[in-house]
């Protein structure tokens, strides 16, 4: 029978193409207790480096995608009403903070202030989470960790951490690989040839030097994953292209007409 911790278990290695010595500095601040923010644009492996990382590390992960509408509650736990009377159930985070897993906030930055900071008490030297409503300090188990993610391309003054919530981790910095090495995950990922990865890699290139010249993103390495799985199911190049990469991230005229004079070029 499958317990509360297995459940959150990664079975089988996610693969990761390291960029440079973040693994080391991702084990390094584990080993410490450490809370970790991954800063990066969209698409670019935040989130396929933390699962690696939980594999390599064999500790489970729980994994929350923030958004503006949850409140602390969703992420500790709340009381719930049945057939027997009120029932406690653990939120995500105390969840993790007690069975010693990794718990994981993706884009922290779309969730509302006032609930951030209930992840403070868990990222000090007291490394606990006060349940206020049910009357319980829980103190995380050794193995537990507290890893954050955010766009830094999508600050603003409305959307940003506290410094107050910024100077509880340490952090790293991500970018989309270089091109040889994208183009090997493209064709890692899906099986397409290198030849064509490094194609789409160039179209991807050629769309991020229009970052703020009209796209507020380029095309993310995820992107191109999708370009490259409409490819391998008979799609052809440009049409793939058009789909995968171009309409999702823009509507503007202009910008679509020079990114498919690009993919025309690169693919002719």
């Amino acid at each position: 029978m499958t317990s509360d911790i297995d459940q959150y278990r990664i079975g089988s290695e996610p693969y990761y193409e390291a960029q440079g010595n973040e693994i080391a500095l991702y084990e390094a601040a584990y080993a410490a207790s450490l809370p970790v923010m991954i800063k990066g644009p969209t698409g670019c492996g935040k989130s396929r480096f933390v699962e690696h990382m939980a594999w390599r590390l064999g500790r489970p992960l729980v994994t929350v995608a923030c958004n503006e509408d949850m409140s602390a509650s969703d992420l500790v736990g709340r009381f719930l009403l049945d057939r027997d009377g009120t029932r406690w159930q653990d939120g995500p985070l105390t969840q993790a903070a007690r069975l010693g897993a990794i718990c994981y906030l993706d884009e922290i930055v779309e969730a509302r202030k006032d609930t951030t900071v209930v992840i403070h008490p868990l990222t000090d030297y007291r490394r606990t989470l006060p349940l206020d409503k049910k009357g319980e300090l829980v103190h995380a188990h050794p193995d537990f960790q507290l890893v954050i993610s955010f766009n830094p391309g999508y600050q603003s003054l409305m959307k940003d951490l506290k410094q107050s919530t910024k100077q509880r981790f340490t952090a790293l910095e991500f970018d989309y690989a270089d091109p040889a090495v994208e183009a090997a995950i493209v064709a890692k990922e899906t099986g397409i040839g290198a030849e064509v990865a490094a194609k789409l890699v160039a179209v991807a290139q050629n769309a991020r030097a229009l970052k703020g010249h009209g796209l507020e993103e380029g095309i993310s390495t995820r992107l191109l994953v999708y370009a490259a799985r409409l490819m391998s199911r008979g799609i052809a190049a440009g049409e793939a292209a058009r789909m995968a990469m171009v309409r999702p991230i823009t509507d503007d005229g202009d910008v679509r007409s020079t990114l498919e004079h690009a993919i025309d070029l690169i693919f002719t």
